[in-house]
């Protein structure tokens, strides 16, 4: 750890400006993933249960969680953006 230290002081400050967006874009996806992750599993639970409970309406509420994920899923693609657009 002390050699990590003694390398980021060593840094100019254009560098370490780069190294901090960098790190802090990578927190900020992690973030951002974490919701469209949590929101995937409930939409996929729930929709399992609801086949469970009602097998001939299974074509329909499979088309609406394929719907669900792909919307779900943009937000994860939008936090990459983000994430690509801090880190310049």
């Amino acid at each position: 750890m002390e050699a990590f230290a003694h390398l980021v002081n060593e840094l100019n400050a254009a560098d370490q400006k780069a190294a901090n967006a960098a790190s802090s874009a990578g927190f900020a996806y992690g973030l951002a993933a974490i919701g469209p992750g949590i929101g995937i599993g409930y939409l996929v639970g729930k929709s399992v249960e609801a086949m469970a409970r009602q097998p001939e309406a299974a074509g329909m509420v499979r088309t609406t969680m394929f719907l669900g994920i792909a919307f779900t899923e943009a937000l994860a693609l939008i936090g990459f953006v983000v994430f690509i657009l801090i880190g310049l």
